[in-house]
């Protein structure tokens, strides 16, 4: 890494950034997103920006569709998008894909429209920016919640059969996936030494209590369940962030109240039925600009979303 340069971000502020060097990383007021060290500028022109992930990163049908393959449903006001055009690097690539796992990052991934190749490849020695939005299908959180579906307000199918014999099935996946996510920073770091590179976390999907049955049909023991181990993935991400010479931009914490119960106008996350043109149980087009927030203000962007 280099440790000359801080990232640029065209409205950076000077005082943030001898901040930034004098502490290395920056925490946010919620104590849980943190600047990467310092690397190669990017923004004002200058520098090469990736943006690798899932589909919380390609944000399908929250804009028109972005590049190829149609399978990835990559929109171009996600995330990746906003921040971009925050920046305004000389370079911008996104890679992002719908239905991505760790895997997906060395390999390529075959959609129902076209294959996506190893989002890896676009990660090259010249990219001073990564950002990386990774793990919840390796966890299989869109998978479970609509397995978990129930006509019992009070039932937790889902927390009943993963935890059954004492053994928590989740909390496994979350720790394999967590070394994943490790092992590919690391690649990250081999492909583009020069590079900055942010982990950008989940939001908050699921509300505090029990939910919002039968809006989301979901018993309120699998709500506890499924916000738990969301959180658990949040931390682990953070953690392998810190220990790989990366930034974490959390999500989680300015999403609070914005969740799939919560009203149409003030959401960031759909619901079952969804209220707005974005996919079911992702971000809209809210949810993604506040994303997009999260990572700017880890690079110490001015004028953050909300």
């Amino acid at each position: 890494m280099g440790a000359n340069k801080s990232g640029g971000c065209g409205l950076l502020v000077l005082v943030v950034v001898g901040a930034l060097l004098a502490v290395g990383y920056y925490k946010s007021k919620h104590d849980s997103s943190t600047a990467p060290p310092s690397g190669a500028d990017t923004g004002g022109g200058s520098g090469r920006y990736v943006a690798l992930g899932d589909s919380y990163t390609s944000a399908p049908r929250t804009g028109k569709q972005s590049g190829s393959p149609a399978g990835c449903a990559r929109s171009d006001n996600n995330y990746p998008h906003l921040v971009s055009a925050k920046l305004k690097p000389a370079k911008f690539v996104d890679v992002s894909c719908s239905g991505a796992t760790t895997d997906d990052l060395s390999d390529t991934q075959s959609t129902r429209k076209g294959s996506n190749p190893p989002q890896f490849d676009s990660v090259t020695a010249d990219t001073t920016l990564v950002t990386l939005g990774i793990g919840g299908n390796d966890v299989g959180f869109i998978a479970l919640a609509q397995s978990c579906v129930t006509a019992h307000e009070s039932a937790s199918p889902c927390k009943d059969r993963l935890t059954a014999g004492g053994k928590d099935q989740l909390a496994d996946r979350i720790s394999d996936t967590a070394k994943k996510v490790g092992t590919a920073l690391d690649q990250i770091h081999k492909k583009a030494p020069k590079a900055r590179v942010v982990v950008v976390g989940y939001p908050t999907v699921l509300p505090d209590g029990d939910g919002c049955w039968p809006v989301l049909p979901l018993g309120a023991g699998d709500v506890a369940y499924l916000r738990d181990a969301l959180g658990k993935l949040n931390d682990a991400l953070s953690d392998q962030a810190k220990s790989h010479d990366a930034g974490f931009a959390d999500t989680a914490e300015p999403s609070k109240g914005h969740d799939v119960c919560a009203n149409s106008d003030v959401k960031w996350v759909e619901g079952v039925v969804p209220t707005s043109s974005a996919a079911a149980l992702h971000p809209n087009a809210r949810g993604e600009a506040g994303m997009a927030g999260a990572v700017e203000s880890v690079l110490g962007c001015r004028g953050g979303r909300s």
